[in-house]
């Protein structure tokens, strides 16, 4: 079996995997969306902390479900992209596991992780075209094998996620503000708010959220803030937002949807488990003849089980290291053009 680790941002995640069947074992998984919430987002230094508490208690818990170690293979570890503080947590525990077993480590890159949900108890399969749409990253990314994937679009400021927990912050609906914008937005006017669609007339194939997030808070100013906005002026506004949201997801791909031959699409990331967004892109895509793919709604957010899948292909094409070797690549703006 593989163990993996996920410590990326603020989930605490161990799995365990089969490298026969490529199987889903084992996974358990501390979320600390709790601890952050009073402060409106992740705060790094508390992550890791919360990490060193988590991670040894789900490790052990690992250990029990199996007895022992001893059909442990290899350790496979999210190292990149992330929270330095966080990531650096995971990193510490699968060196030590690894170094005392002699097993190699398989390192991670988050964003192939994602990717790898769609196959946990699966057979992988590519090419495939790749919505990625988190709290951290929204691009768009050719994947033509493990080892093969180039970013087609990124964003040029905030992700979508981010973008979600801020205008949910604006409001004063709390953290993480996703879901709760998504369930207000089913009653709501999508119509009433007439949100600029970033990046409507450039040609540029890219995203970009900052303007839009900026239109929500003059909206809000000017119906008196968010103490002096009715239930249906919020429900109004995640409404108008969501759309707008869609509608730039929507015409960006479609520019890349006319030139791109694979014929397999998939959407992956902690905010493809929004149903409204997942309908809306599953309607274009059928525009374009393209099949859709998501990951189970339990695994769309960040997990071991994912890391897990990923490493069982990642071991049988020799993608590992020796433990001394493992390090850590916190996060950095990924470019149109490079390779993953």
């Amino acid at each position: 079996m593989i163990l993996s680790i996920e410590s990326s941002c603020d989930d605490s995640s161990i799995a365990l995997t089969s490298i026969d069947t490529a199987k889903l074992i084992y996974h358990k998984k501390i979320s600390q969306e709790l601890e952050h919430s009073e402060f409106g987002g992740v705060v790094p230094e508390l992550a890791s902390r919360l990490h060193a508490k988590a991670l040894p208690a789900l490790l052990e818990g690992a250990k029990d479900y199996l007895g022992s170690f001893e059909s442990l293979k290899a350790v496979a570890i999210t190292n990149e992209p992330g929270l330095s503080v966080t990531l650096n947590e995971g990193v510490i525990m699968a060196k030590s596991v690894a170094t005392f077993l002699d097993l190699p480590v398989i390192p991670v890159n988050h964003l192939k992780g994602h990717i790898y949900s769609l196959f946990i108890d699966k057979k992988s399969y590519f090419p495939l075209l790749v919505i990625l749409v988190s709290g951290g990253h929204t691009m768009i990314i050719r994947a033509r094998s493990i080892d093969n994937m180039e970013i087609l679009a990124t964003s040029l400021d905030d992700s979508v996620g981010e973008a979600y927990d801020k205008v949910a912050k604006m409001l004063g609906l709390g953290y993480p503000g996703g879901p709760i914008v998504e369930k207000l937005a089913k009653n709501g006017n999508s119509k009433r708010f007439n949100f600029p669609v970033p990046l409507r007339n450039s040609p540029l194939v890219a995203f970009s959220l900052s303007g839009l997030k900026n239109a929500v808070r003059l909206e809000i100013e000017k119906l008196g803030g968010k103490d002096a906005l009715s239930q249906k002026d919020i429900c109004d506004i995640c409404a108008s937002f969501q759309d707008t949201i869609v509608a730039h997801l929507s015409q960006k791909l479609k520019k890349i949807l006319k030139k791109e031959p694979i014929k397999d699409v998939a959407l992956v990331g902690g905010v493809s488990a929004n149903l409204y967004i997942r309908e809306s892109l599953s309607k274009l895509l059928k525009e374009f003849d393209k099949r859709l793919s998501v990951a189970p709604l339990e695994f769309c957010a960040d997990n071991a089980a994912m890391v897990g899948r990923y490493g069982v292909d990642a071991l049988g094409k020799g993608l590992v290291v020796e433990p001394k070797n493992l390090k850590v690549s916190p996060t950095k703006r990924l470019k149109i053009g490079e390779k993953l």
